[in-house]
């Protein structure tokens, strides 16, 4: 792995050096784009709308429209908005891990500490876990400042980084109905099924099957063979019914279990 960031973790007064990486990887596959006529590699230019001439990554800045006219906007600036949160990542408070829902997760990042045999961070890595809580923090990568919170996993503290609120959208934008009535007969039925899916989770059982489907339909027509295309099946329901749509699949369950054990 190659850092992608260096600093330090604020914990009180106690500062932290640390490395970031990137703790996820894409498992997408990489497609080019090719013109269709003779399959030749599509380019990217970076072209002056005036002159229509390509620039070098070397001549080209960042700028902000301001008025009628650009300002130009140089690394130096990124890092003189705020120069504390461009090499540390603050906590401000803690908070439980659980009181975060999924919807603010964005990306997470691995941290390894700058010198052997950091005593601070052994003592945060166990003071997070055994607290239960996680750090909640600002800092800035890559020119963009982000909410965060740093929270242990297994032998490492891990750097989550979240949404702000204000980047989640108001539900009252979607049209609801509120007027629904559930029995509690029917409630009942869709807990025992629950229930019956119900099992500790691991993730490591869940693999992008997508991924290598769509490997083997192209290794198929690499080889001149015509890949099998699999059909759709849509399971009709016997019943309209609710209460009956989920006393099926409790059913259908439990004969899965059935056959599963013989």
């Amino acid at each position: 792995m190659r850092s992608i960031w260096t600093g330090s973790i604020g914990f009180g007064l106690v500062s932290i050096p640390i490395k970031l990486f990137s703790a996820v990887q894409e498992t997408r596959l990489d497609l080019d784009m090719l013109d269709s006529r003779d399959h030749a590699n599509i380019k990217f230019m970076r072209v002056n709308e005036h002159t229509k001439k390509e620039v070098s990554y070397d001549k080209i800045v960042k700028g902000y429209k301001y008025d009628d006219d650009y300002v130009i906007v140089e690394d130096a600036d990124f890092e003189a908005a705020s120069p504390e949160k461009s090499k540390v990542i603050e906590i401000e408070n803690f908070v439980d891990l659980d009181s975060v829902s999924p919807m603010y997760y964005e990306s997470s990042y691995y941290t390894q500490p700058a010198t052997k045999k950091n005593k601070a961070y052994a003592l945060l890595l166990e003071a997070l876990k055994k607290s239960g809580k996680a750090g909640l923090a600002r800092f800035v990568l890559r020119s963009t400042e982000s909410l965060c919170i740093v929270h242990p996993v297994e032998q490492n503290i891990v750097i989550t980084r979240i949404r702000f609120a204000q980047q989640i959208r108001d539900q009252k934008e979607l049209s609801l109905d509120e007027d629904i009535t559930v029995s509690k007969k029917e409630l009942d039925m869709g807990l025992a099924l629950i229930n019956q899916y119900a099992e500790p989770l691991d993730l490591s059982k869940y693999k992008d099957q997508y991924h290598d489907e769509l490997m083997k339909i192209i290794e198929a027509k690499a080889k001149g063979k015509r890949p099998t295309i699999k059909k759709l099946k849509p399971k009709p329901s016997k019943s309209n019914d609710l209460y009956d749509q989920l006393l099926n699949s409790l059913q259908s369950k439990k004969e899965h279990k059935f056959k599963c054990a013989i």
